[in-house]
């Protein structure tokens, strides 16, 4: 901590902010100083005045000096508030609430120590004048930490909708299997209407084929619920989910060949060929579909 009960580098943005308020106030003063010389100058140039015209100079005088004091006030102000701009800007980048205690801009003793301070600091920069290199500027006030942190929010929301995104497409997709399923389930109970004496059997393939159904739907639904898996996670789910849609494919092909087997040994079988045949290319249609 430095003097001023601050670290290092803000106790230099005080000293900067010290010197440009001396270098003001010393224009102030000059104009104060010449106000009065040209009062010198254009208006004492007798020797003897009356009552009314020391009153008349005095009074144009006091008028000249009022409105330069007022005016570096009220400048004074205004820079004030450009400074306190600056630093709030700055902290609002970061997320934080700066405050001002006014109460504290009138302690005597705070006032006292920062002219104490201010006498030490030009003292030794009088002496150290010539002997040290000029200071680079400091950055801008809206660069550096902040510029990464606005970059790191924006990182952040473009990886949001792309979650967001990849959420609506399982949704889709979802949405499309469980359609899929109600057709699926649609065209085996037709099938088994047709198949009579192979009941038992297509019973058996069509409860596992819904166990898979079931198993997948539960799958999407996990995923659906699953809003903060990564992307990674999710293509490798959705991958799996591939595979075990290609599977239930390869296995209804497998049971619609022995269903087909076994019924071309029943000797319904001339009769039923053309239906047969027909149910069979609406299967081929819906392994088309549920492939895509």
């Amino acid at each position: 901590q430095a003097e001023l009960g601050v670290n290092e580098h803000h106790q230099n943005e005080v000293v900067s902010y010290m010197r440009f308020a001396r270098f003001k106030r010393g224009m102030c003063l000059k104009t104060v100083d010449s106000c009065f010389q040209d009062l010198k100058d254009s208006r004492l140039v007798e020797e003897t005045f009356t009552v009314d015209e020391v009153i008349d100079m005095l009074d144009g005088l006091q008028s000249v000096v009022h409105s330069e004091v007022e005016s570096e006030l009220i400048n004074t102000t205004y820079t004030n508030v450009l400074l306190l701009r600056q630093l709030f800007s700055q902290a609002e980048k970061w997320y934080l609430k700066l405050q001002t205690d006014v109460s504290d801009l009138e302690n005597r003793e705070l006032l006292h120590q920062v002219a104490e301070f201010e006498k030490s600091e030009y003292t030794s920069s009088n002496e150290k004048s010539t002997a040290d290199p000029i200071k680079p500027k400091l950055a801008p006030l809206n660069e550096g930490g902040s510029e990464l942190l606005n970059k790191t929010v924006a990182h952040l929301q473009e990886e949001n909708e792309k979650l967001k995104t990849r959420l609506r497409t399982i949704e889709t997709q979802a949405t499309a299997a469980l359609d899929e399923k109600s057709k699926l389930e649609k065209s085996l109970r037709d099938l088994q209407m047709i198949q009579g004496d192979q009941k038992n059997n297509a019973n058996q393939d069509i409860t596992e084929l819904e166990n898979k159904v079931a198993a997948l739907k539960s799958q999407f639904e996990k995923t659906l619920n699953d809003t903060t898996a990564n992307q990674k996670f999710l293509e490798e789910d959705l991958m799996t989910t591939k595979h075990d849609l290609l599977k239930v494919q390869d296995q209804l092909s497998t049971a619609e060949k022995e269903l087909e087997k076994k019924f071309q040994q029943t000797a319904a079988y001339r009769n039923m060929k053309e239906i047969l045949t027909r149910k069979n290319e609406q299967i081929k249609d819906l392994r088309r579909r549920l492939s895509k």
